[in-house]
């Protein structure tokens, strides 16, 4: 089964990301790259294009509903790693519903994370 965000980049097309600036200090071991993220304060930085007004994720990868994804994944920042996507976790989930929306998708359903059936 393909993971559903792999083709959805809603979230990533729809808030701004905003997280602590350590995130990116890699002698604090931050692991966001530094040079995606823009100051927003004093104490926070934004990824790069998520503060327009049509807000874009500088690290998405791909088109929004079709096939999207995160091109530093394992280098996101902690508020992408807290939004969970409706129903992987058994409940839906406010956050990824208004981006799906925002982008004409239909907000997922349990039967999104069902193991594809095999053809008898």
């Amino acid at each position: 089964m393909e993971h559903p965000c792999l083709r959805c980049g809603a979230c990533c097309a729809h808030y701004r990301v905003a997280f602590h600036w350590s995130e990116a200090e890699p002698d604090l071991g931050g692991v966001v790259p530094p040079e995606l993220a823009e100051k927003l304060d004093p104490h926070r930085l934004a990824m790069r294009g998520t503060q327009a007004s049509r807000p874009r994720c500088v690290a998405l990868e791909g088109t929004v509903g079709t096939a999207a994804r995160c091109g530093i994944y394992p280098r996101r920042p902690s508020v992408c790693r807290e939004v969970a996507p409706s129903w992987e976790f058994g409940a839906a989930s406010p956050q990824c519903d208004r981006a799906r929306l925002a982008h004409g998708l239909a907000p997922l359903t349990p039967e999104d994370w069902a193991a594809p059936r095999l053809a008898s």
